[in-house]
Formats: C-alpha cells, structure tokens, sequence
C-alpha cells in the first residue's frame, strides 16, 4: 500500500519521534510499502526531496519558527497531491499541521492515522503559550478526523486529559526498538573513546539536554551519589548544544553540570554500535522525566533489553517499562534526593534489578510494531471499502 507519514521534524534531527518515525518507515518500505515522509527542511542545508532506505523524504521550506513549531505554506499544496496519492495517511503529533492534514486526507477519502506521541508542555513565556494553544488546537482537529489513535501505552492515554475525550479511538502499541549488535572489541573501543576507567561506576542518560527531560535532578543527585560511590560518572548520550528552544534550559544547567567535573560526561550523538556499548557499559541508566511532554522513554527498553536497570520517574507511561518488568526502580519526579537513593540502591546491589524483559523487548521490535500498524491500516482499508448504508 502507498503510506504517507506527515511529521515536523525527521533525520537528522534527532528525538524520540523522529528515531519512532524513522524506524517505522523503514521497516513498512522493508515489508514491500510505498512509503513517503512529508516533514520540514528545518535546516536549509538539508534537500528538498531525496531518496533514503527506500523512502521518499519531501522537505517543504520553513518560512516562520514559534517555539519549536514550523510554519510551512507549501506543506500544504503538497500534502493535498501526496493525500490523494496515498491509501492511508499517518500523522504524527504535536505537529502544527496534523489538522489541516488530517482534513485534506478526510476530503480525499483517505484513512487517517494519528500517532500521539505526548501531551506538549512548553516551557513559560508568551512564545511558548501561543505555541501550545496553536498545537493544541490543531491536536484537537485532527484527533476528530481520525479513526485511530496509537499511543505508547494504555497508562498514559488514560491519565492524558487530552487522550481521555477519545479513548474509545486510542490503541496501544509499544514503540519500535532496535539495538545494533556489538562484540567486546567493540566494548573495548568505546572505553578507549571515552576515557573510561577501571573501578568506575557508569551512569547513564540518553536523551536531548530538554527542559521535560529532568536533567538538572540528575546532576542535583550526583554529589550524594559520589559520597557513596565516590567512583561515579554520569555518561550523557545525546544532543547538548545549540537544541532548539532549549538554549536558556542549556545555560541554567551549566553552571551545575561543569561543578561536577570529570564525573558528568557529555558524549553527544553517537553511532549505533556505540549506543549498543553504552548501555552494555553502563550499570544503571536513567529518566528523570518532569512531565508529560514524556511519554514513554524508548531509551529505557534499549537499556533494559541491554540487560541494564533504569531508574524513571513515576509518570504515565514512562513508569511502564519498570513496571512491566521490575528491572529497575521508579521515583517521584522532580526529587533529586529519592533519585540519588534509588542510584545507590542500584550501584549497590545490580543483580537484583538484572531480569529478563522478553515480553517487553518482543513487542517492542520494529517488525513487532510495523505489522500492528499494518493490521490497523488494512482494517481501515478493508471498512472504507465497504459499501455504506442509504439513509
């Protein structure tokens, strides 16, 4: 079948979403889809079109910037084209356009999908709030004109003041991970890059330096760590600098993370056999998430199928992964002091935490989650080509 997906931001940029977006397109393309990505040329440098693992990548130009939204008049023109081409259109949301998409692919009798990755929470300021009405606005549009809604887990749709109006649409499925397999001589390499020492006690956070991330709780935890562990390092995998509305988030946090020395690491973006030794290296890692803008965590079943305890915030959704596997432990948010207990705990005694996630990795495997989506495309499909009833 011939798939659009519509998103703000694809490669290179770098977040959950688009590491989601990414790892679904490729695996419907491998399972014989057409599949097209209509997103934003958030970077000029970037093509407007091009050809990638056998997707097609469209880049509309940018032509105005609120917050972290994306204003794009020909998005539209050629979400129309694209709309009537396509058997079924999935939206990806926050994205400002997800409403007028999500109409467009309604007036051409296409099924929609909408994939509703979290509630947004912008930091404060005028910006932000127009950010956030506009974005909720559109969410609104375009939750009514689709016929299915996924989430990441039923906890969080059902706490979600938004999800809660449609939950009859909504359907969980766990989003795709993918990990690349490693050897030790790869292990060995990412020690060497790293400057990783004997006798130190790693532990990790993979996620953008973002305001909804709970960085700063993190490094607040750190000092009752070390004198416990006086060992300790934080390994930061990730992007930490010039992040898109987050630069006053950056400069807050650095005075904090710098007194911490050489025992908080920024490693930024790195390559996939070093995100496979990260966590491997790692004996804890870490989601101090602060809202629901978090939503889940895929890093924490990239830990967790690594064999490697989380510690994550009690929040919808983020807490499942723990929950579902009791590999790990869970936390209140924003309190530094009961994540700096829950890190010795684990540093203390890690083969406690050290389960086996089968069921969780299982259904969380790219194929797992393409071939959930295909079913939910196909039912639509198969209903919309049903004859309807006169009145």
């Amino acid at each position: 079948m011939k798939i659009l997906i519509a998103l703000t931001y694809y490669r290179p940029h770098y977040s959950g979403l688009t590491i989601y977006a990414e790892r679904l397109s490729r695996q419907l393309a491998a399972r014989g889809h057409q599949v097209t990505i209509l997103t934003s040329r958030f970077d000029d440098s970037l093509p407007a079109r091009e050809i990638h693992h056998g997707i097609e990548v469209i880049r509309p130009k940018v032509w105005l910037r609120i917050s972290k939204g994306v204003i794009m008049p020909a998005m539209w023109l050629l979400a129309w084209k694209l709309a009537r081409q396509a058997d079924v259109v999935q939206l990806h949301v926050p994205q400002l356009d997800a409403a007028l998409i999500a109409l467009i692919s309604r007036l051409w009798g296409k099924p929609v999908v909408l994939t509703y990755h979290c509630d947004l929470q912008l930091p404060a300021g005028f910006v932000h709030r127009l950010a956030n009405f506009a974005s909720n606005q559109a969410n609104k549009l375009a939750a009514s004109l689709s016929q299915v809604i996924v989430q990441n887990s039923r906890d969080y749709a059902e706490h979600s003041p938004f999800l809660r109006r449609y939950i009859k649409k909504v359907q969980a499925i766990y989003p795709p991970i993918e990990l690349t397999p490693i050897t030790q001589a790869d292990r060995q390499a990412f020690r060497e890059k790293f400057a990783i020492q004997p006798g130190q006690r790693l532990v990790g956070m993979a996620a953008r330096l973002a305001t909804e991330k709970g960085v700063e709780y993190l490094a607040q935890a750190m000092p009752q760590v070390l004198q416990k562990h006086p060992q300790a390092r934080v390994l930061f995998v990730g992007p930490y600098q010039n992040i898109v509305g987050e630069e006053q988030y950056a400069a807050r946090l650095a005075p904090l993370i710098e007194s911490l020395g050489n025992h908080w690491t920024f490693l930024g973006v790195v390559s996939p056999v070093d995100m496979a030794a990260f966590f491997q290296e790692c004996e804890v890692t870490v989601l101090p998430s602060i809202n629901s803008t978090d939503s889940f965590g895929m890093v924490q079943v990239e830990s967790l199928a690594s064999g490697t305890p989380v510690i994550a915030s009690d929040l919808p959704g983020v807490r499942v992964p723990v929950q579902h596997t009791g590999m790990g432990l869970i936390v209140p948010q924003r309190d530094s002091q009961a994540l700096a207990q829950a890190i010795i705990a684990v540093l203390d005694q890690p083969q406690a935490y050290q389960l086996q996630p089968d069921a969780l990795t299982q259904a969380s495997t790219p194929q797992a989650v393409a071939e959930a989506y295909e079913k939910i495309f196909q039912s639509l499909l198969a209903n919309s080509s049903k004859p309807q009833p006169t009145a």
